[in-house]
């Protein structure tokens, strides 16, 4: 179903009944990945699934956006909807979503965060010479004999020098996705006011368990789940471990909010 936001139109799906959950997928992803969290809590809470701005059937943002605009789209929907002390749970750019959130308008009854993005990487020293590559043969089409050529070229270096999320979006989300990475969220964690739940799969490598070790040390009421076996993706490398984790998590307010 659809709803008209500030930013213009967001798909989303409800289900269940109970405390409300908020799902919030992450980057290049959409409501179906995350359908079997879904389907594993309806049972027990309401459950709203949102396609993120730029994803699945939701509009796009209408210009470059930053981890900040997304959280004003969910603070939008929330407030519509009239939802009271959500629980969030967040996968990747979903749990750096999260983290901003809680931080910035609390409100929030507990927060589940999924091998979450928030922590800027370390580059290592191939990346940064990558990237001086690009740079410096983007400034070589400004030459006089290849400026008739510059948008073709700069989409074939992009092609070469991009990374696999960022080549699968064009235009404005791929301006959108070079500014939210590079958002370091740690001066945030401190400021997140409720329980957390830190769930990261062990061979993950798009957001290492070292993330999730550093997640757990800056927020105050954190716990850190390491799944075996489990990659960036641990809600479905490991989903009976992970059900049982968090629905161990969420025990409580099954019985106290329902």
């Amino acid at each position: 179903m659809y709803i008209e936001l500030e930013y213009g139109k967001l798909n989303y799906e409800k289900s269940g009944s109970g405390p409300p959950v908020i799902l919030l997928h992450g980057w290049g992803a959409n409501i179906g990945a995350m359908s079997p969290i879904q389907r594993g809590l309806e049972g027990d809470f309401t459950v709203y699934s949102l396609d993120l701005p730029g994803f699945g059937d939701s509009e796009e943002p209408p210009e470059q956006w930053g981890i900040a605009d997304y959280c004003d789209v969910l603070r939008d929907f929330i407030d519509k909807l009239s939802i009271e002390n959500p629980i969030l749970i967040g996968h990747s750019f979903g749990g750096r979503m999260s983290i901003y959130y809680t931080a910035t308008y609390g409100g929030v009854h507990k927060v589940i965060l999924v091998d979450s993005a928030g922590i800027k990487p370390k580059r290592k020293f191939s990346y940064h010479v990558k990237v001086s590559t690009y740079k410096a043969a983007k400034k070589m089409l400004k030459l006089p004999g290849l400026k008739h050529r510059e948008e073709e070229l700069l989409q074939k270096l992009k092609g070469k020098f991009g990374s696999a999320d960022y080549k699968g979006t064009s235009g404005i989300m791929q301006q959108t996705m070079v500014k939210v990475v590079n958002e370091d969220l740690q001066h945030l964690m401190p400021d997140m006011k409720c329980p957390v739940l830190l769930i990261f799969g062990e061979q993950d490598t798009a957001t290492p368990v070292s993330d999730g070790k550093r997640m757990e040390e800056l927020i105050p009421d954190a716990g850190l789940v390491v799944l075996n076996q489990a990659g960036h993706y641990a809600y479905l490398d490991q989903p009976q471990q992970f059900q049982a984790v968090i629905h161990s998590f969420l025990e409580k307010d099954k019985r106290s909010r329902t």
